[in-house]
């Protein structure tokens, strides 16, 4: 780009975002677009992926569209409203507009009027979709964004068969560049997304995975709700999402919550769908605090201010994992995200996919993966950015249970070591991590029985070390090398070469595992970053909270889509007492600043205790 097509790029983002500058790969991914050339792109939520393709089709030549294929209509809402609240001509079609609407918006195709155009899959290459593509090429397509791009992929958590038909827009345009744009994809992923779509020569643009805004603990689950009461303590009159794995889970906890007096909603596929946009809306809105879902929740979801995010059982995987957590803190202000998890989880996970027949090679990997993480004693935003083959190069995060030393040392770590090697050493180093806790656990079960097995000396000898610590010390004794875990579709341990001299107690060894809770015992709130709060009126943060909600309410619209967060703590700390000044703010463009800023002006004035402005 030239150094005037950068001045127009800041200039439009200034106007209509009211950012000063870009995130990581934002300029790049922007580029890609307004070359022509096509692009896949893996932003961590949060990252600003929507403005890589909401810039270009501002500020690029021509004439034509900027297509937006989207999986959920909710989602679409979101940002075409955001859109419009900046002042960009944007649309979506789908099922839940009138005759009228869809006749405005293809008068404002025809015309030239509208920027981006949202549609689902499902209109593209469903059922009339052949029309609907012949209708668009009339019209001109400069550019085709596929969002949640993961979904494309049968290596993905997400897999969507009708993805898979998105390459048809490679025929039905080709002129017209295509962009992919996920949160969440490894490298075979990637792979995978390229072919699909029939991508040529892309810009492949693959962000950080690391979220440091985050706080990622994880606990072996015990009393479940109250593990929950814990965390919704700390986080008071704030916004989470508590995910469950069943949809009975789900209403028996909303259930509780809500005879607690919080504002609680339950969430699953099993509701009617009234009551899931009802309850949907609800939470966006800030007339819910606190939704409890199963993973029908959440992709999509767009509110800027969870605090927290609770998962009452293990996701299937890390990528599951990584996407849910993600939806806490989307505007980088500090938030918790929770594991509470039981051995039982991974088992049930197993018997739920076996029974549906999708218990694959890769879904066993992707299940292995997430019970790795869950019974580790590592650094945790470690282990999720290099799951997704990327280095880590901080020594310490400051912002998970390991770095903040939550995690409990154990005092004879080699003899506990010991007692662990010389099970697998007795079982002739042929079998795997379930049939190694059943033994030391005194299980005598089949396999057992068949094997002789209750007849070891070590049989039992760990009888009273609950299954999931059990399985974390041998995830952190294969992390330190001295146990291998095979290949192969049954994984067995064997000892290595450090692994015998530990046994015969020549090499040191650490262990470490979960706190077990304390009767009245309050953990730590995750701890923010000063930055954010630093100079920030929290009175007037406040009042200007509930300002927007105010004008959110009146205009039918997502709190969040008027100000985020981040924009509040920036007013409540600048404190701006003219339109010139309200330029300078986080988040206020031109557009805004012109339409709300009469408002909060006057917020700001009545708590400095001044007469409102009679203009």
């Amino acid at each position: 780009m030239t150094e005037i097509e950068e001045s127009v790029l800041l200039d439009t983002l200034a106007n209509y975002w009211g950012y000063r500058g870009f995130r990581p790969l934002q300029r790049e991914a922007i580029a890609a677009n307004l070359q022509g050339r096509d692009s896949v792109v893996v932003l961590p939520t949060g990252g600003g992926k929507s403005l890589c393709f909401q810039l270009p089709a501002l500020v690029g030549p021509g004439g034509g569209v900027g297509l937006v294929v989207s999986p959920l209509i909710s989602l679409m809402k979101d940002q075409v409203d955001g859109l419009v609240e900046n002042g960009v001509s944007a649309a979506a079609l789908n099922a839940t507009i009138t005759p009228t609407e869809r006749r405005r918006i293809y008068a404002d195709l025809d015309e030239g009027r509208c920027r981006l155009l949202y549609v689902t899959p499902e209109r593209l290459v469903g059922e009339g979709g052949e029309a609907f593509r012949a209708r668009l090429r009339t019209r001109g397509v400069r550019f085709a964004a596929v969002d949640e791009a993961h979904c494309i992929s049968q290596w993905g958590h997400e897999f969507r068969p009708e993805y898979r038909q998105l390459a048809r827009l490679r025929d039905d345009f080709p002129d017209a560049a295509l962009h992919a744009f996920t949160a969440t994809a490894t490298r075979r992923v990637r792979e995978d997304i390229i072919a699909q779509l029939a991508l040529r020569d892309p810009e492949v643009l693959v962000g950080s995975f690391d979220r440091p805004n985050l706080v990622y603990r994880v606990r072996t689950r015990t009393g479940l709700k109250d593990q929950i009461r814990r965390v919704l303590d700390r986080h008071a009159g704030e916004a989470g999402i508590v995910y469950c794995l069943s949809r009975r889970e789900v209403e028996s906890i909303a259930e509780w919550l809500e005879s607690r007096s919080h504002r609680a909603l339950p969430y699953h596929a099993g509701l009617p769908d009234e009551t899931r946009r009802r309850h949907q809306d609800a939470f966006l809105e800030e007339r819910a605090d606190i939704m409890v879902a199963t993973v029908a929740f959440g992709m999509g979801i767009d509110r800027s201010n969870i605090r927290y995010v609770i998962h009452a059982g293990a996701p299937r995987s890390i990528e599951h994992y990584q996407q849910e957590s993600g939806r806490a803190g989307r505007d980088g202000l500090e938030a918790e995200c929770i594991l509470l998890y039981s051995v039982a989880d991974f088992a049930r996970w197993r018997q739920m996919l076996e029974k549906s027949g999708e218990l694959s090679k890769t879904a066993r990997q992707l299940l292995t993966g997430m019970e790795r993480y869950a019974g580790g004693a590592r650094c945790r935003h470690r282990t999720l950015v290099e799951y997704f083959d990327q280095p880590y190069t901080r020594d310490t995060c400051d912002a998970c249970d390991w770095c903040l030393k939550e995690l409990e040392r154990i005092d004879d770590a080699l003899v506990l070591c010991q007692k662990i090697l010389s099970t697998v050493a007795r079982l002739g180093q042929r079998r795997g991590v379930g049939h190694v806790v059943d033994v030391l656990r005194g299980r005598t079960t089949d396999a057992v029985s068949k094997g002789g097995h209750q007849a070891l000396s070590t049989f039992g000898l760990l009888s009273d070390v609950p299954i999931a610590e059990l399985r974390g010390y041998l995830d952190q004794l294969t992390e330190q090398h001295l146990l291998l875990r095979t290949a192969g579709e049954y994984p067995v341990l064997q000892l290595t070469e450090r692994g015998v001299a530990a046994l015969k107690g020549q090499a040191a060894v650490e262990l470490y595992r979960q706190p077990r809770p304390v009767p009245g015992q309050r953990a730590r709130r995750p701890a923010p970053d000063p930055a954010t709060w630093e100079g920030v009126d929290r009175g007037l943060f406040d009042a200007l909270r509930q300002c927007r909600l105010e004008v959110a309410r009146a205009r039918g619209v997502p709190p969040y889509v008027v100000f985020h967060d981040n924009t509040l703590r920036d007013l409540a700390r600048r404190r701006p007492t003219t339109a010139a000044e309200l330029l300078h703010v986080y988040g206020i463009g031109a557009r805004k600043a012109e339409d709300l800023g009469p408002i909060v002006l006057n917020v700001i004035r009545d708590h400095r205790g001044e007469p409102p402005d009679p203009g």
